[in-house]
């Protein structure tokens, strides 16, 4: 048990906290003073993994394999295990995430508590729809196995909850049948917003991976132009899959200002949309370089400077999502403040598990600005209110400044689900938009 500085993958806000390393699933939780929280790799954006003047439960150490059935692909293992230790355990085998994050660094009990999503959210749902069983345990020294069909509202009430329901200490999951570690892919420039529509309207049906890069920077009738990428597992041989390694390149130090800055956004912008001469391209890409390109750079967040970035992810309900979608592109453009991390996708129909899960039909713009003062914040205060005025939400778990008012119109269920809060659970994120 030790006190020491922590921050989320933003690096902002930073919060003195009591860390906790949990290294045996079967036993009690640590008699801690105060509020606890569980903490996986802490891949988190905002706030909702920290717990300022409390406990944080390092759960990385709960990181061993329980079970795998190589003919049904059901694994179970402790929550600390990370995404990248699933793929490396089960694609020799043939099988793969079902749903996977733009990192693989995350744990198992992170994917669960934030209910993520992926590029083939249409196809698949949230990684929840996948979770078969879990145990939780609580404060009170309960044990609770807990299954999707369970009538009392836990199990929804966890997937999705942040980690405030109690500790996961171990999932079943459900993985899915691949050919190998290839992704064959096809790229597509783009000129608008609404050639963006029609792709995804088109490649819905077809494609189980569709995603979008965006010029947040363009305007006029180039405003929301940008490169479509769509994909499917290509054939291959499993055991050509490499293991998940360190990535080859590093960012060694915090420079003294952010390298994403108004001098260095729109050349790179430009040149990131025409680095494809041609308008289509067709190509096979390794399942790293396809889903995970950030991976690449170990401590890339750290180009952010010394007081680090805030993500800004959001869904629009689909009547409102097109005329949404540009006022915040515009806004962003107005502002000068643009991000080269811009990502919009279409999410489908399917519910999502969780009581505060954010996947939802309709249209999701995520962006990354550095954190370079109260500009910034009340550029995001604009976008926030573009959102509320279309229904739309942003995403609790990467977010580190939204309103109270704000969260409770995104999250409708959140008086329901204050009533599975753990009552020693609690996280710097749920203060500050209960206050």
């Amino acid at each position: 048990m030790k006190s020491a500085r922590g921050q989320s993958w933003g690096r902002y806000p930073r919060a003195r906290q009591t860390l906790v390393a949990l290294s045996d699933r079967a036993a009690d939780l640590p008699a801690a003073a105060g509020t606890m929280l569980p903490y996986g790799s802490g891949r988190s954006y905002g706030d909702s993994c920290l717990n300022p003047g409390g406990t944080l439960l390092m759960t990385r150490p709960l990181d061993r394999f329980m079970d795998f059935d190589p003919a049904t692909g059901v694994l179970r293992c402790e929550a600390g295990v990370t995404l990248a230790e699933i793929i490396d355990l089960a694609l020799s085998a043939g099988w793969f995430l079902p749903v996977t994050p733009g990192t693989r660094y995350a744990t198992v009990g992170g994917a669960i508590g934030n209910d993520v999503h992926g590029k083939n959210h249409h196809r698949a749902g949230s990684f929840g729809h996948h979770v078969r069983c879990l145990e939780l345990l609580r404060s009170d020294g309960s044990r609770r196995q807990l299954y999707p069909s369970d009538p009392d509202g836990l199990f929804v009430a966890t997937v999705g909850g942040m980690g405030l329901t109690g500790l996961i200490t171990w999932a079943e999951l459900q993985l899915r049948r691949v050919p190998g570690p290839w992704i064959e892919t096809e790229s597509i420039r783009f000129d608008g917003l609404d050639d963006f529509f029609a792709l995804s309207r088109e490649s819905a049906a077809g494609f189980e991976y569709t995603v979008a890069w965006i010029d947040c920077l363009a305007k006029g009738k180039q405003l929301g132009r940008g490169h479509f990428l769509r994909g499917d597992h290509a054939p291959g041989n499993p055991q050509a899959a490499t293991p998940s390694a360190s990535p080859k390149r590093n960012m060694p130090i915090v420079p003294p200002m952010s390298l994403v800055n108004r001098l260095t956004l729109r050349p790179f912008n430009t040149l990131y949309y025409w680095r494809q001469p041609a308008r289509r391209k067709r190509h096979v890409s390794h399942y790293q370089s396809y889903f995970y390109p950030l991976d690449g750079i170990n401590n890339w967040n750290r180009m952010y400077g010394p007081r680090g970035f805030l993500q800004h992810q959001c869904v629009i309900p689909p009547q409102h999502a097109r005329d949404a979608t540009a006022a915040l592109l515009s806004e962003i453009s107005r502002s000068g403040r643009g991000s080269f991390l811009a990502v919009l996708k279409e999410f489908g129909n399917l519910p999502s598990p969780g009581m505060l899960s954010f996947p939802r039909p309709g249209t999701t713009l995520a962006l990354d600005f550095p954190n370079d003062g109260p500009e910034v914040l009340r550029m995001l205060e604009r976008l926030d209110t573009i959102v509320a005025e279309a229904g739309g939400a942003v995403y609790a778990a990467k977010d580190a400044r939204m309103s109270g008012a704000l969260f409770r119109r995104s999250y409708p269920h959140w008086q329901n689900f204050s009533q599975f809060i753990d009552p020693r659970f609690s996280s710097g994120f749920w203060r500050r938009v209960m206050e």
